[in-house]
C-alpha cells in the first residue's frame, strides 16, 4: 500500500471511533466573545484565564516589541537573546520565589528540554498517570528508568520511590500542579514530603496554577506556592505564558545552578531559535498587569465560585474541580460530540474532550472559565447547558 493510502486507512478508523479532530477557525482570539465561521460564539474554552490576550496594554507592548525585530534571528546562546528576555525572565523568577528563570517557546520543549538534560540511563523518573503529554513525552526522550503511579494516588507514589531507590541513580518525581483535563490538584506537600524521605527531585508542571493561585507573599506563583513550597521542595517549577498570561512560551524556574544548567543541556533551549521580541515584550506588560491588578484573579475566583454554584442548583454532574477547568463527565465519546455541536448551534463553544486525550469511556466536555466572564454569560451557558444534556439523555439531572 502507497503511504496515503496507509494514513487514509487510518483517518478512516478514527472518524469511525468518533475520535477525528478538526481545527476550528476563529477570526480573532475570543475575548469571551469568539467569530467562528461568521457567527459570534461565546467561548467557554479558552485558557486565557485573566482576559490578557486581548487587553489594549499587552497588545500595544507586542506591537511595541516588533519594533525591535521580527524574530530573534538566531538562538539564544548564538545572537538571539535580547534585553527584553532577560526583563522577563527577570521577572518570571521574581513572581514564581525563584533565584533565576529561562524562557521557552513552548511550555513543550521546557518540559522535554529539561528532563532530557536532567536525567539519563542510570536514573528513574516517576510520573502521574494523567500527566500532560509533554511530560509523558520527556519520560520516553530522557532515557531513564520511566515508572507511574496511578493519579494523585499517594500510597502507589510511595511504591514507586521504593522501587526506584532499589534501582540506584537519581529519582525524580514529576506532576502537574493543576490537571489540564480534570481540573483537579496535585496533593503537593504531601508529595513534597515523600521527595523529602527518598532524596527526590520534584518537578511540577504550573502549565495552569501560574498566574491565577499562590500565596500571600507569592500570589501568582502557582500550585506550589499555594501549598507553601519553596525553591528546596519543588526545584523545578515550568509555567506557560499562553494561557493565564495571555500569550506564548514558557519558562522553566528554580536555582541559578539549574537554569544555568539547562542553558548548558537543555537542547530545545540551545537548537532552537529565540522567542521573538514581541512575544517577550507582550508577556512582559502581561505579568506586569497580573501583579498591578490582583482584582484579575479575585475576579476568576469569583466567577468559579459562582459557576459552581449555579451548576449545583441545577443538578449538573461536575466533578471536584476547585479552579478555572471544570470538567462535566459525559462518557461516550459519541454522545459528547452531539452535546458539544448542540452547544454551538446555540451559541457557545466549549471543548469535547476524547481519547486519546483522556483515558477510554471518559469523555467529558472541558469547560474553562475566565475573569471576562460575566455572571449572565455563565448563567446563559448553564441554561443552555441542562437544555442540551436533558435533550441527548447525556446524564442523570
Amino acid at each position: 500500500m502507497t503511504l496515503d493510502q496507509i494514513l487514509r486507512q487510518r483517518l478512516d478508523e478514527r472518524r469511525r471511533r468518533n475520535l477525528y479532530r478538526e481545527v476550528k477557525t476563529l477570526d480573532s482570539v475570543p475575548g469571551p466573545l469568539a467569530r467562528v465561521d461568521g457567527r459570534e460564539l461565546l467561548a467557554f474554552s479558552s485558557n486565557d484565564y485573566l482576559g490578557l490576550a486581548t487587553r489594549p496594554e499587552v497588545i500595544s507592548a507586542q506591537q511595541a516589541g516588533a519594533e525591535l525585530g521580527a524574530g530573534a534571528t538566531a538562538s539564544h546562546l548564538v545572537n538571539g537573546h535580547l534585553q527584553i528576555h532577560q526583563q522577563l525572565q527577570h521577572s518570571l523568577a521574581e513572581v514564581t520565589g525563584r533565584e533565576a528563570a529561562l524562557v521557552f517557546s513552548s511550555g513543550y520543549m521546557a518540559n522535554m528540554g529539561t528532563l532530557c538534560a536532567l536525567l539519563g540511563r542510570a536514573d528513574t523518573m516517576i510520573s502521574d498517570k494523567l500527566n500532560h503529554a509533554s511530560l509523558i513525552d520527556g519520560a520516553r526522550l530522557c532515557g531513564a528508568n520511566s515508572l507511574r503511579f496511578p493519579h494523585n494516588d499517594l500510597e502507589g507514589l510511595h511504591r514507586q520511590l521504593q522501587r526506584a531507590a532499589g534501582r540506584g541513580g537519581n529519582i525524580l518525581v514529576a506532576v502537574d500542579g493543576v490537571y489540564s483535563m480534570d481540573g483537579d490538584l496535585a496533593p503537593l506537600a504531601e508529595i513534597a514530603g515523600l521527595c523529602r524521605e527518598y532524596g527526590a527531585w520534584l518537578m511540577v508542571d504550573e502549565a495552569h496554577g501560574f498566574g491565577v493561585m499562590g500565596s500571600g507573599q507569592l500570589p501568582l506563583a502557582g500550585s506550589c506556592a499555594a501549598v507553601g513550597l519553596g525553591q528546596s521542595q519543588a526545584p523545578v517549577v515550568m509555567g506557560t505564558l499562553g494561557k493565564a498570561a495571555g500569550n506564548a512560551g514558557a519558562f522553566v524556574a528554580g536555582s541559578r545552578a539549574l537554569i544555568d544548567y539547562l542553558v548548558q543541556f537543555a537542547r530545545p533551549y540551545i537548537y532552537t531559535t529565540g522567542m521573538a521580541p514581541a512575544v517577550a515584550a507582550g508577556c512582559v506588560a502581561a505579568i506586569d498587569l497580573m501583579r498591578s491588578e490582583p482584582q484579575l484573579a479575585q475576579r476568576l475566583e469569583g466567577n468559579i465560585e459562582y459557576f459552581r454554584r449555579r451548576a449545583a442548583q441545577q443538578n449538573l454532574p461536575l466533578t471536584d474541580a476547585p479552579g478555572a477547568i471544570q470538567p462535566l463527565p459525559i462518557g461516550c465519546a459519541e454522545t459528547v460530540m452531539t452535546v458539544s455541536a448542540a452547544l454551538e448551534r446555540q451559541g457557545f463553544m466549549v471543548g469535547a474532550i476524547r481519547p486519546p486525550t483522556v483515558p477510554a469511556g471518559t469523555a467529558r466536555l472541558r469547560i474553562t472559565l475566565s475573569a471576562a466572564h460575566s455572571h449572565s454569560q455563565i448563567d446563559a451557558l448553564l441554561e443552555a447547558l441542562a437544555t442540551v444534556l436533558r435533550e441527548n439523555n447525556a446524564v442523570r439531572l
